[in-house]
Parts: C-alpha cells; sequence; structure tokens
C-alpha cells in the first residue's frame, strides 16, 4: 500500500455540497457529525501546487476520518491555474469567500466557531496559512507539508516552476505577489501554527518547513514543528498511515 494512492481512491461520500460562490470551482464539501453540535471545525485547503488538473477529491479521505471523529469539515474547492480568474490573487480570493460563507453556515450547521482550524496540505498549506493571516478570527493553522517560503520554492523550481505560474511571474517581476502571498513573509503573531512534514518527502522539502519555523519563532510567533521520520508527501493527508493517529490526535487537541 503506498500513500499515493490516496490521489485515486474514491473517498466517502459527503454530505453536502455547498456553493460559495458562482463560479463551478467555487464550492465546499461538507461532512458533518452525527450527535448534537455546535461541533468543532476545520476548513480544509487541498493542494496540487494551485494547478486545475488536480481537485479536492482526494482530500475526502482525511475529513471523513476527522468528521468520524466528531469534527465538522468543510473540503474547499477554488480556482486554480488553468481554471479561469485562478492564481493569484484569484484562488486566494477563493479561499477568503469561502471562509466567510462557512462563518455564515455556522448558526444553520451547528459550528462552533471558536473551535475552528484551517488546515492545508502542500499548495493547500500555503493558502491555509495566508488566510490565517489576513482574518483576525482565525486563530489556529495547520501546515501539511506546505509550500511555505515561494521565493525559496521557485529557487528550488517545486513542480517545474509551479509557483511562477501561480503568481503571475518571476519574482523579479511580480515581487508584490510574492510577497503578499509567501507565509514565511507574512506577520501571524496571533495564531498557533502547527508545521509538519515528513523528513523523505521528495515533492516539498521538509528544509521549507523546519526554515520558516527558525524565522517564524526569531519573530516572536507561536509556531511548532511536527517532524515525521521516514514519512513522504502523501501520508499526511492518508487515514491509513502510520502517522496519522499522532497527526490527528495533535489536530484534535489544537480543537478542543
Amino acid at each position: 500500500m503506498s500513500s499515493e494512492d490516496i490521489l485515486t481512491l474514491p473517498a466517502p461520500p459527503a454530505d453536502e455540497r455547498l456553493h460559495y460562490g458562482p463560479d463551478p470551482n467555487q464550492f465546499a464539501d461538507l461532512r458533518r457529525p452525527t450527535g448534537k453540535g455546535p461541533h468543532p471545525v476545520v476548513l480544509f485547503v487541498h493542494g496540487g501546487f494551485w494547478r486545475a488538473r488536480y481537485d479536492l477529491t482526494h482530500a475526502g479521505h482525511l475529513c471523513a476520518a476527522l468528521t468520524a471523529k466528531g469534527v465538522a469539515t468543510w473540503n474547499l474547492e477554488y480556482r486554480r491555474v488553468g481554471n479561469t480568474g485562478g492564481g493569484w490573487p484569484g484562488t486566494f480570493e477563493d479561499i477568503n469567500n469561502a471562509f466567510r460563507f462557512v462563518s455564515q453556515m455556522a448558526k444553520r450547521y451547528e459550528l462552533d466557531l471558536h473551535r475552528l482550524v484551517v488546515m492545508g496540505h502542500s499548495a493547500g498549506g500555503q493558502l491555509a496559512l495566508a488566510l490565517a493571516a489576513r482574518q483576525p478570527s482565525l486563530r489556529r493553522a495547520v501546515s501539511l507539508a506546505g509550500v511555505l517560503d515561494l521565493h525559496r520554492a521557485w529557487e528550488l523550481h517545486l513542480s517545474h516552476d509551479a509557483v511562477a505560474e501561480f503568481l503571475g511571474g518571476l519574482p523579479q517581476q511580480v515581487p508584490e505577489h510574492y510577497h503578499e502571498a509567501s507565509p514565511i513573509e507574512i506577520d501571524m503573531k496571533n495564531v498557533t501554527q502547527l508545521i509538519v512534514h515528513g523528513t523523505e518527502d521528495d515533492v516539498v522539502p521538509v528544509s521549507l518547513s523546519r526554515a520558516y519555523c527558525e524565522a517564524k519563532k526569531k519573530r516572536g510567533e507561536d509556531v511548532d514543528l511536527l517532524e515525521f521520520p521516514h514519512a513522504g508527501h502523501f501520508e499526511l493527508i492518508d487515514p491509513r498511515s502510520a502517522v496519522w493517529p499522532t497527526l490527528r490526535d495533535r489536530i484534535l487537541k489544537l480543537l478542543s
């Protein structure tokens, strides 16, 4: 069993698909726990290097696993590079609007917004932390193998220069985009951040998370690095993996 097959394995169905905007990609899959609320909430932002060919389907496994533990999960879809309006800033505007939509739905779906975590995997980690930095009511964020330094990701040419595609150019062409979008450059003093990475990740190197945490701690931010020896990129979103029980318990602790 390889965790990479989580990308093609059919996920358990969501309870509802709700649209937060008029574009076909502006929707979220809601999974609700049994029992009476209000329930803690995870907003999940999937990865795929911001490209249209990767959608939210594979993240349904992680969301379903958290919902089985009593957490309402919103698996967010958004416009990506290759979709009309995708890229920076349109992609981020979608994440922002999805958050506002979920906040408006809190009463209807018995959501406890005081126990809310925004979490993202890979490129979704960048989007999740960028959202937490800009929404004062968001106090907890989790990055799973996140692309948290966009200058460094460009230097490493991750996924055939996916960062330049997403931001609309090279650092010298659109420096303001790199500054606005890169979590390592954004102040997050009021956010509790859990940064998770596998040491054997060959898609987004663990060095990005290590350098991020070092820089943020120097600035006095509340940031914690959780490394999993021998884990790669996809074990972190695979509820069948050996790392999942530890990761799940850390997420549940953040929500408590």
